[in-house]
């Protein structure tokens, strides 16, 4: 008998199963420095949907140490619609779409100031100045400096966030020059997945426009769109890659496929899902401004509030090309789960003074960025619940039509 027919018999043995997540452990230990690691981030995105309110419990606890209770609320104004050259799938401003939306070339300056003056008056403590397509010319950077020209000298203080793509050499200084604080440019998804969704620029060229204009001194607005058929690695590379670019301000949105994209009826998502990905961009990035952008009414739903307890900012009524939640119901939903708007009791001391008020016009906003209006839903997935496709805007600017009220 050989020695291989000597050796007894072992079956292979079951890996032994993984050890329940602690979050709560964890919090304590990213509240005294800890960098999270790829493996636990997988693991926050992997619990089990009953561990879901324990974990965004647990990482509620960073998000009121840095934020407090309140909510920062943000406005978009579409300064040009639709029109754009790029191929990024999931996109319903994209070339050739065949999307039914809003297409319009510039708005006159009086009529953007118009626009994001009813945001003002709803509580946004910033503004988003969006435009569709590749980038600027150097006209374009001066038609924009000019609107935010008129817009800063009646609302000095508000925050403006530039979001006109892709930056040349130059720009981002001019930007900065007239007034604007920060500058919007979504990596969108991890490098590894980029090529899935866009072939007609690269993942680097989207890098090297957010750190261009932190070369500037601008604010970093970048985030991403979770549910393109992303792993959940790829997920995690890509909230690791906006840690390591610094990116101040994090808008997260969830894919809204529209009709006539490529991803139309493209559905991955649930609530408990949105959950576990904002609890994770919470623990990943601490104290940055996280976001609850494009898709939150129809992929969190009843949950919105809860997402409240890990983010600390949200866009208002509209999006791009999609009609939201009205914004009153956004305001009183964030008055029901106990938050406050940042900086309304300063308004509210401003109008017991004389001063104007800054009482809620319910004005049409959107998610900050060029996949804002990425996000969207279709009721095609088995088992989850019913949910209507994403409403297209008609109206606010561009339209005939007043805004979200």
């Amino acid at each position: 008998m050989t020695a291989t027919q000597d050796a007894p018999h072992t079956s292979p043995q079951p890996a032994a199963p993984a050890a329940p997540l602690d979050v709560e452990a964890l919090v304590d230990r990213i509240d005294a420095g800890h960098r999270l690691t790829a493996d636990e981030a997988v693991a926050v995105l992997g619990a089990p949907d009953a561990d879901t309110f324990r974990i965004v419990a647990a990482a509620s606890r960073l998000r009121e140490k840095h934020f407090g209770r309140t909510v920062k609320v943000n406005y978009l104004v579409s300064l040009k619609t639709g029109l754009c050259p790029e191929n990024c799938t999931y996109c319903s401003q994209r070339l050739g779409t065949a999307a039914e939306i809003l297409k319009y070339t510039w708005l006159k300056p009086e009529e953007a100031v118009k626009q994001a003056s009813m945001g003002i008056a709803g509580g946004a403590s910033r503004v988003c100045m969006v435009a569709s397509g590749t980038g600027p010319t150097d006209r374009d950077v001066d038609r924009v400096t000019g609107m935010i020209d008129q817009l800063k000298e009646q609302h000095p203080d508000v925050e403006v966030c530039a979001c006109l793509g892709e930056l040349k050499d130059g720009q981002a200084e001019k930007l900065k020059a007239a007034g604007v604080d920060a500058y919007n440019h979504n990596i969108n998804t991890a490098e590894s997945h980029y090529e899935s969704i866009c072939t007609s620029h690269t993942y680097q060229s989207r890098v090297d426009t957010v750190q261009r204009a932190g070369a500037a001194g601008l604010s970093s607005c970048s985030g991403l769109i979770a549910g393109m058929g992303e792993s959940d690695e790829q997920l995690v590379e890509a909230v690791f890659a906006l840690r390591d670019l610094d990116s101040d301000s994090i808008p997260v949105n969830f894919l809204m496929p529209f009709d006539g994209t490529p991803l139309e009826g493209h559905w991955e998502l649930t609530p408990l899902q949105c959950l576990r990905i904002l609890a994770m961009v919470r623990l990943a990035c601490p104290d940055k401004e996280l976001r609850i952008a494009g898709g939150r009414e129809m992929h969190l739903r009843s949950l919105q509030s809860v997402g409240l307890q890990v983010a600390n900012s949200i866009f208002l009524g509209d999006y791009l090309t999609s009609e939201g939640q009205d914004a009153e119901a956004d305001l009183q939903m964030i008055a029901d789960a106990g938050y406050t708007v940042l900086g309304a009791e300063k308004r509210e001391q401003a109008a017991d003074s004389g001063a104007e008020p800054g009482g809620c016009c319910g004005g049409s906003t959107a998610a900050c960025g060029d996949a804002a209006d990425e996000a969207g839903v279709d009721a095609s997935a088995e088992g989850r619940a019913s949910a209507t496709k994403p409403e297209l805007r008609r109206r606010g600017a561009g339209t005939a039509e007043p805004a979200n009220a």
